[in-house]
C-alpha cells in the first residue's frame, strides 16, 4: 500500500494498491517504528479491523419476479433431489455429511419432491419412484416403538447417534418426516405406496412417549431410556407432533396431553409487545424463525385457531418482530437492514447455532426471510431480491457435494 502525510504531519492517508473486496474484513497494523518528520515515534502499536461496504451493483441481470421465484425454488429442490443419498434417497444432513442422512430433513425433501412434480421440474412418476425408494429404506431402518432416529447411515439404515444419549427415538424428527410422507400418500395416490406409509404411521406408538405422564417426550433410548427427559412443551417447531399423535388411529394421545404438554397449561402464551407488534405465543421476541415454519409445512396456519392463539397472526407477528429486531440492530452488526434480515438456526462462521434476537451472533440466514414468504410476502420478496441481485456473487452458485 501507499501512504502520505498531511501538511501538519498529524494525519496519515493510506492507499491500497489493489481494490479491496466488498463485504470483506481487513486488518491494519501501524507499528510503533513509524517515525514522524519531527523524529517522534508512536507511543504504542495501533491495531485496527474494518469491514468494507456492500457492492450495491446488480450481480445478475434483472428478471421477472415469477422467474426469480422459480429459479430459487428449482435451486432449493436440486439439493433434495440431486444430493439425496444414492442408496436410500434420504436427505443428507449437510452437503458434507457423507452417508449421514436426516429424518426430519427427509420429510422436507419429500415435500420438495411433491412441489417439484407439481411445478414440472420432474415428472410425477419420477417423484413417486423417489418417494418409494425412501419408504423402502424406512421400512427396514432401525425403529424404536415405531419412531425413527434423528440420523441414520444412508446405506445400512442403522442409527447414527445424534449425541451420546440421543441414540434411539427422536419423536419430533419422526413427526417432521411423517408430515412429508402423509402429504405424499395423498398426492401420489398409489395403492402400494399408500399402504406402506399408512403402516409406518400406524406403527408409531405415540402414546408410549408420554412416559406415563401428560404430554409427549422428545427422546427415548434403548440404552438410556428416558434420561434425556425433554418434554415437548411451549411454543416451538413441534406443533405438528401433537397433531399427528392426536390423529393416530392406533396409539393416540388425549386432549390433556396437548393442554398439559404442548400448551404447558397456558404457559405457551406470551402477549407482550415488541417493536409495536403483539406476540401471542412463545419466548421473548419470538425465538428463531424456524419454529414458525417447520410445522406449517404440513399445517396451514391461515384460519387455524385454538383458545391460545390465532396461528396466522402468530407466525406473521413472529416474523415481523424478527425483521424489526434486525432493522433496529441493537448490536450494530454490519449489513442488517429492512432488506437483509432473518435470524434462524443455521451454520455460521462459528458452527451451528439457533440464531434469534436473544442469540444474535451477527448471522443473517437467507432461509429465514425466504421461508417466511407465505406470511410476509412483500418483506420476504424484498429480501430475496436484495440477496440475489446485490449479494448473489457471494451466496448464489452451483451446489457441490
Amino acid at each position: 500500500m501507499d501512504f502520505n502525510f498531511s501538511s501538519d504531519n498529524k494525519t496519515v492517508t493510506i492507499f491500497p494498491k489493489v481494490n479491496l473486496s466488498p463485504l470483506s474484513s481487513y486488518h491494519l497494523v501501524i507499528r510503533s517504528t513509524l517515525i514522524a518528520q519531527s523524529g517522534e515515534r508512536l507511543d504504542s502499536e495501533k491495531d485496527y479491523t474494518f469491514t468494507t461496504a456492500i457492492d450495491s451493483t446488480d450481480k445478475f441481470p434483472r428478471i421477472s419476479t415469477e422467474e426469480l421465484l422459480t429459479k430459487v425454488q428449482r435451486q432449493t429442490f436440486s439439493y433434495f433431489w440431486d444430493f439425496a443419498h444414492p442408496a436410500s434417497g434420504m436427505i443428507r444432513e449437510r452437503n458434507t455429511s457423507g452417508d449421514v442422512v436426516t429424518t426430519g430433513g427427509s420429510g422436507f425433501g419429500v415435500m420438495a419432491i411433491i412441489s417439484a412434480a407439481e411445478r414440472g421440474f420432474i415428472t410425477k412418476s419420477q417423484g413417486m419412484e423417489r418417494v418409494k425408494k425412501i419408504v423402502s429404506f424406512l421400512k427396514s431402518a432401525d425403529r424404536y416403538h415405531g419412531a425413527f432416529s434423528h440420523w441414520y447411515n444412508g446405506n445400512t439404515g442403522k442409527t447414527v447417534p445424534f449425541s451420546q444419549k440421543d441414540d434411539g427415538a427422536d419423536l419430533v424428527e419422526t413427526a417432521l418426516l411423517f408430515q412429508g410422507l402423509l402429504a405424499a400418500r395423498n398426492y401420489f395416490n398409489d395403492i402400494a405406496l399408500s399402504e406402506d406409509i399408512t403402516a409406518l404411521y400406524n406403527a408409531v406408538e405415540w402414546s408410549f412417549f408420554r412416559n406415563n405422564q401428560k404430554g409427549l417426550f422428545w427422546h427415548w433410548s434403548p440404552t438410556y431410556a428416558w434420561d434425556m427427559n425433554l418434554k415437548v412443551k411451549g411454543w416451538n417447531e413441534a406443533l405438528i407432533l401433537y397433531v399427528l399423535a392426536a390423529g393416530s388411529p392406533t396409539f393416540p394421545i388425549d386432549k390433556e396431553d396437548y393442554e398439559e404438554g404442548w400448551a404447558n397449561n397456558g404457559g405457551i402464551q406470551n402477549g407482550s409487545l415488541y417493536y409495536g407488534i403483539t406476540l401471542p405465543l412463545g419466548p421473548e421476541r419470538g425465538g428463531p424463525l424456524f419454529i414458525s415454519q417447520y410445522s406449517f409445512l404440513g399445517l396451514n396456519p391461515h384460519g387455524l385457531k385454538d383458545k391460545y392463539a390465532d396461528y396466522e397472526l402468530q407466525v406473521r407477528s413472529h416474523t415481523l418482530i424478527n425483521r424489526a429486531y434486525c432493522i433496529a440492530n441493537p448490536h450494530n452488526f454490519y449489513g442488517y437492514s429492512a432488506q437483509c434480515w432473518g435470524l434462524t438456526a443455521s451454520d455460521s462462521y462459528d458452527g451451528y447455532s439457533a440464531h434469534s434476537p436473544t442469540n444474535d451472533r451477527g448471522v443473517i440466514s437467507p432461509t429465514a426471510a425466504l421461508s417466511s414468504m407465505p406470511y410476509t410476502p412483500e418483506e420476504s420478496l424484498d429480501a430475496l431480491e436484495f440477496m440475489y441481485y446485490k449479494l448473489g456473487d457471494r451466496i448464489w452458485g452451483e451446489l457441490r457435494i
